[in-house]
């Protein structure tokens, strides 16, 4: 579930004009990696909320741009986990 999470969170990247031709599961969301501004992170965040059906809150926000790309994956997975959501 996971991978198809992330390869989800990379073509919602791609369409948001960044370059993930070089991202790994080590890649930070925020300034040491993607530099994702808060705007960005948020636009991101809507979009996994629509496609998984999981909510962020604006405290959620603040700890994302501090995690990898891998990171935010496992979260979304967990959130999915937590909520019953089938994979």
């Amino acid at each position: 579930m996971q991978d198809a999470i992330r390869e989800f969170v990379l073509a919602a990247l791609t369409e948001m004009n960044y370059d993930v031709s070089e991202v790994t599961g080590d890649t930070d969301l925020g300034p040491a990696g993607l530099d994702l501004e808060s705007l960005a992170l948020a636009d991101l965040a809507v979009q996994v909320e629509e496609e998984y059906g999981v909510k962020f809150d604006l405290d959620d926000m603040e700890g994302t741009a501090l995690m990898t790309l891998d990171q935010f994956t496992a979260d979304v997975a967990n959130r999915l986990a937590a909520a019953g959501t089938p994979a």
